[in-house]
Order: structure tokens, then C-alpha cells, then sequence
């Protein structure tokens, strides 16, 4: 009597990568009332599946900025940190220092 084994392995090829960080291209900006500065954030790793990112102000009375495409626009002197947010909670900052004109 032969008995025959029948093994499969399935290695998930196919199974989401998901972000294991983030980084902004500045940490630290200065801006003058008004003016403006773009933000851009480096998702890792290269492969993962969903790079967005969502960009948040930590004060909309001093510095606001474009939830998707990270352009922080100066309001009002004092300091407030810009935070990118990645699909599953990775963050990275940049605090924003604005001064009078």
C-alpha cells in the first residue's frame, strides 16, 4: 500500500505591506506671517501598499497646513507642530516657528 502526502505551503505573497514609518524632509521650519513652505513626507518601505499620509496642525491659530498635499501656510507669530500621519497611526513632525513681518 502506497500512501501518498499532499503538502501545501502558502507564503502570502499577495499579503499587504504596511508602512513600518515615516519621515518629513524638514523638522523644523521658520516662515514669516503669510508665507508658505511645502512638506514632504517619506513613507518606508518603498513597497508598502499605502503611502498617503495625512497632514494636521497642531495650532490652525499659528500654522495651517493641507491635509494631503503637506503645503503649511504661516497665520499668526508663535509655534506649532505639523504632524504626517500615515494609514496605520506613523508619525513624524516638523515644528513651525512664525514670526511678525
Amino acid at each position: 500500500m502506497k500512501i501518498r502526502w499532499l503538502v501545501s505551503l502558502q507564503l502570502h505573497p499577495d499579503a499587504p505591506q504596511e508602512p513600518t514609518g515615516v519621515t518629513l524632509d524638514s523638522e523644523t521650519l521658520n516662515l514669516v506671517v503669510g508665507g508658505t513652505q511645502k512638506l514632504t513626507a517619506t513613507v518606508a518601505p518603498d513597497d508598502a501598499d499605502d503611502k498617503s499620509v495625512q497632514f494636521s496642525s497642531s495650532d490652525t491659530a499659528i500654522a495651517t497646513v493641507t491635509p494631503v498635499q503637506g503645503t503649511v501656510t504661516a497665520v499668526a507669530a508663535g509655534t506649532a507642530t505639523i504632524t504626517a500621519t500615515t494609514v496605520n497611526g506613523k508619525t513624524a513632525t516638523c515644528v513651525v516657528t512664525v514670526t511678525a513681518e
